[in-house]
């Protein structure tokens, strides 16, 4: 008799996998990188009523663990390729989360070019913890890191901040949402790919727990500080009425923040266009300890209780 567990990958994961995870009947699988290519390489870990709600569908669940981790290749420049995943849940869960958790995967592995690789399938008192893994590839020494701005550099953000916090309080009934588009912006990112090309950008981060302290973690990186023009900061006039402060600090945006050399922006921009993509350039790398300054429109700093998200603290 076959166990339950190796029942359920077979009806709901093996469908998904792809070459090289020997069709998930062993205990790793064996892949040769594309040629001429080095691997990125990522992980994230979801949890149930933390990184998404218990009545979510299992279905973006499942679509939001594929790209809050294909945002990190983009960060880096890198294509998407393959994946592993590992899936922890009460036994009291029925199979259709499964099998919508799985369809979700479908969904997103068709979009972004993925196939599953192998991972796990483990019972828990709960709640539903989740990981992913992700290996994309890019051309050797492309991958761009966070330890590139340097003093003059401008600091530039992909899309609309803030629009994943205050999605959080849409979804929650805390915020006015009537047409679902801030609990989308919560529940489903868009990762950025191809907007972090080697050569016009320095240096480049997913916006993931804030985008202050994200834009502070490059700071620490480069060796730079940051002044950061809060009245530039793009968002969507959804969330145009909630707390500026949330919005710079929320997190759950992946959007893309970047550092660009002066005589680059102009470059930088027409290439987002051909992606259609607006960005917006909102301050600006200097020399100094590693710190980033927030400054209102008429050039005054702006104290922020908290600067993001933070497991630990």
């Amino acid at each position: 008799m076959i166990p339950a567990e190796f029942s359920l990958i077979a009806r709901h994961f093996r469908p998904l996998a792809g070459e090289g995870s020997l069709d998930l009947s062993d205990d790793a699988a064996v892949v040769t990188p594309p040629a001429g290519r080095e691997l990125v390489i990522s992980a994230d870990a979801m949890v149930q009523g933390v990184h998404f709600l218990p009545d979510d569908r299992a279905d973006l669940v499942a679509r939001k663990l594929i790209r809050t981790n294909v945002s990190d290749l983009a960060a880096m420049g890198a294509v998407p390729w393959a994946y592993l995943v590992t899936v922890s849940t009460p036994r009291s869960t029925e199979d259709a989360w499964f099998a919508g958790f799985a369809a979700g995967l479908a969904m997103d592995q068709a979009e972004f070019g993925l196939s599953l690789l192998g991972g796990d399938t483990t019972s828990t008192p709960g709640p539903i913890s989740l990981s992913l893994t992700i290996l994309g590839h890019v051309a050797p020494g492309m991958a761009i890191r966070r330890n590139g701005a340097r003093d003059g550099d401008g600091i530039w953000v992909s899309g609309t901040i803030g629009d994943g916090a205050v999605g959080l309080l849409a979804a929650l009934g805390q915020f006015p949402d009537p047409d679902g588009f801030l609990a989308d912006r919560y529940r489903l990112p868009r990762p950025r790919l191809g907007l972090a090309r080697f050569g016009l950008v320095r240096a480049c981060m997913d916006v993931s727990d804030g985008l202050v302290q994200d834009l502070g973690h490059i700071c620490r990186a480069s060796g730079v500080a940051a002044a950061l023009q809060a009245d530039l900061v793009p968002r969507s006039p959804q969330a145009a009425g909630a707390e500026l402060a949330l919005c710079l600090s929320g997190g759950d945006d992946y959007e893309l923040l970047v550092a660009v050399a002066s005589d680059q922006e102009a470059a930088f921009q027409a290439h987002a266009a051909t992606l259609r993509l607006a960005v917006t350039r909102v301050g600006q790398f200097h020399a100094g300890e590693p710190h980033v300054t927030v400054r209102n429109k008429e050039g005054n700093s702006i104290s922020l209780a908290h600067t993001g998200w933070s497991h630990f603290s």
